[in-house]
């Protein structure tokens, strides 16, 4: 009779005993969240050097282990970081944190070196996207979905003044009440549409005259990344 104890999934140990980096994103954190809202998390994890020496390679990101989580790894959170992935920046700039180790800490501490104008692409593509998903709904179902729409004007107002400003700010608190009533349907879809059309020239023009440089600072990253790597196989 074989009495050993079944291994621990690597997943699970990796969430649980290298998260750098966790928060609370979605409603709570943009400030939109409702009675019925979920709180879902999002972390960062750094994988111990000396597993990416065996054939089999660790996983770049974990799904859970519980319900509403979801974590990168470092390597993989910084790559898509660098090429402005707005729901990954989005990540690096919750007010919410809830786990925060020193290398954790120094990622927060690279926000700015991520920041480019590359997210005028990766936002607008993304919002392009869904854009064309509501009108879709709203030829076959003769309504979009109202929380997408939502969630699309929130993101909108966030790449605008990050184009003005550069710093990206999540919260979305200046205009809940006016989101919420998109969410609820109060607004007409012509009146969200005529917002959407509004902000997209808002950010067009932003483009213009924003600070923000061409491109990400990747050997700031990519030391910081070196240096996290040497220090695991170290220590």
């Amino acid at each position: 009779m074989n009495d050993k104890p079944t291994p621990e999934p690597l997943e699970l140990t990796l969430v649980r005993d290298h998260t750098v980096y966790s928060c609370v994103m979605g409603s709570r954190a943009f400030g939109l969240a409702t009675e019925a809202s979920d709180t879902d998390r999002r972390g960062v994890y750094l994988t111990p050097t000396p597993l990416f020496w065996r054939f089999e390679k660790p996983p770049a990101h974990v799904d859970g282990p519980w319900d509403e989580e979801f974590s990168w790894e470092l390597e993989r959170f910084c790559e898509l970081a660098l090429r402005a992935n707005p729901n990954i920046l989005e990540v690096l700039h919750s007010p919410l944190v809830e786990d925060l180790t020193p290398v954790g800490a120094e990622l927060l501490s690279l926000r700015e070196a991520f920041l480019s104008r590359r997210a005028h692409v990766t936002f607008s593509r993304y919002a392009a996207s869904q854009r064309g998903k509501l009108l879709g709904d709203l030829r076959n179902h003769g309504a979009p979905r109202w929380k997408h729409a939502m969630h699309l004007l929130r993101l909108l107002l966030s790449c605008r003044d990050l184009l003005r400003t550069g710093r990206l700010a999540i919260d979305a608190s200046p205009y809940r009440d006016r989101l919420l009533a998109v969410r609820r349907g109060e607004l007409t879809w012509d009146e969200v549409d005529a917002w959407m059309t509004r902000l997209t020239e808002e950010t067009e023009f932003a483009l213009g005259t924003t600070g923000l440089p061409e491109a990400p600072d990747l050997p700031r990253v990519e030391d910081f990344l070196l240096r996290t790597r040497r220090a695991s196989a170290l220590g």
